[in-house]
């Protein structure tokens, strides 16, 4: 029956996509093959060290979660990184066969669906073991061999995370439970891509510390892991035999940099390909004299004549405020196209002056390249004081994507 439901719901999302796609004309491209070549690229750097660890959660960076995933199980994954139950189910029951790691663990209630659906969940306080041996419980017969779950440690993010100086009296305690198997242990760096940061170091330390202690308990884990994208690029020693690289796989990483913020430019260089760019077209033309006011506020005024074109973008759909004039620009018929005014919920002016014959429904990139012209989720990063990171989840759940 889930099945069955999840079949329609899957054909009902299709058809309001391909609705809007053609009654608002702004949507995302997310180049598969792109993707794909990038995840070989992060598993060749690591190989034959650690197993890659995909993290596709916040529905994979905004590329699409389920997508994402499938392409990349593919070329090969074996590991999926997710934020939550809810992201996990959503994986598996689009097919996904992989191990899927929970990593930020299972809210109460949430335990019987993730032993049900084979999620390995991270777990770093009592309760949770309590939770799952009395999943395996329940659920008798519909669970075969132990619930594998993965340690996390707090060795200095003051987030999640068990402390290491309650670790001897868990792994003491552990030894009680019947049905549960520590099977990873990880952590993660609150600094990691500043190659001089001494609490990186100490963290790892802690790390290792921790680990030394797991085995004069008689605990062996599988797996150990505390690198993301910028640890991969700094610190060989934060492979382990893990790594979970998110932003490389979408075709970006943050700059190596010194405590001073100084850019580290022998730090190691990846090829990445940008997974994603985001388009809108023209919806509207006009000619505007000198001293003529743009958008809310009448925060632009015109210089001289000008010629603007309208487009089917706003904030609503992810395209900061921050990039209102005099900041952002899109490209236009192979040209950079400044925006005009302040950037509104659900439309864009752009300065089209110059630019040879534009029309409504010109294709217009917010991200992306042509020719001669490229914006990156960098570019919109540094324009609004922000990260790729933040730049790419924000575009918006009404932006349709397009898988090429």
């Amino acid at each position: 029956m889930l099945e069955i439901l999840a079949l329609y719901w899957m054909q009902v999302a299709t058809q309001v996509s391909s609705y809007t796609r053609v009654m608002r004309p702004t949507w995302v491209e997310v180049d598969l093959t792109a993707l794909r070549r990038n995840f070989r690229v992060m598993q060749q750097f690591v190989a034959p060290h650690a197993t890659v660890c995909s993290v596709v959660k916040a529905d994979a960076y905004g590329h699409g979660a389920v997508e994402c995933a499938r392409a990349l199980e593919t070329e090969g994954a074996k590991w999926f990184g997710v934020t939550s139950t809810e992201e996990g189910l959503a994986l598996r029951k689009s097919g996904i066969n992989g191990r899927i790691l929970l990593m930020t663990g299972f809210w109460r209630g949430d335990a019987d669906e993730a032993v049900l659906h084979d999620l390995t969940p991270s777990v770093w306080a009592w309760w949770q073991i309590e939770a799952l041996e009395n999943s395996y419980n329940s659920l008798g017969w519909r669970v075969q061999g132990h619930i594998p779950f993965h340690l996390k440690l707090d060795t200095g993010m003051s987030r999640l995370g068990m402390q290491p100086r309650d670790l001897p009296q868990f792994a003491a305690a552990l030894k009680r439970a019947r049905h549960v198997q520590l099977e990873g242990v990880f952590s993660h760096l609150a600094s990691s891509e500043v190659v001089d940061a001494p609490s990186v170091d100490e963290q790892i330390n802690l790390f290792n510390q921790c680990l030394a202690q797991l085995k004069t308990a008689g605990l062996n884990p599988q797996y150990r892991h505390i690198g993301n994208t910028a640890a991969v690029l700094t610190r060989t020693q934060s492979w382990y035999n893990m790594v979970r690289p998110g932003l490389a796989l979408y075709g970006y990483h943050l700059p190596a940099v010194s405590s001073t913020g100084e850019i580290q430019t022998d730090a190691p260089l990846l090829s990445l390909t940008p997974v994603l760019s985001w388009k809108t077209r023209i919806i509207a033309l006009k000619d505007v004299p000198a001293n003529t006011a743009v958008g809310y506020g009448g925060s632009y005024l015109t210089p001289a004549p000008t010629r603007i074109a309208v487009l089917a973008v706003g904030y609503a759909d992810g395209l900061s405020r921050s990039l209102s004039s005099p900041r952002g620009r899109v490209i236009v018929r192979d040209n950079y196209a400044p925006i005009l005014g302040k950037v509104a919920m659900d439309l864009t002016v752009v300065d089209i002056t110059g630019i040879p014959g534009v029309a409504i429904g010109d294709e217009v990139t917010i991200i992306g390249s042509s020719p001669r012209c490229a914006i990156s989720a960098w570019e919109h990063a540094d324009l609004s004081d922000s990260i790729p990171y933040e730049v790419l989840c924000s575009i918006g759940r009404r932006v349709p994507r397009v898988y090429v």
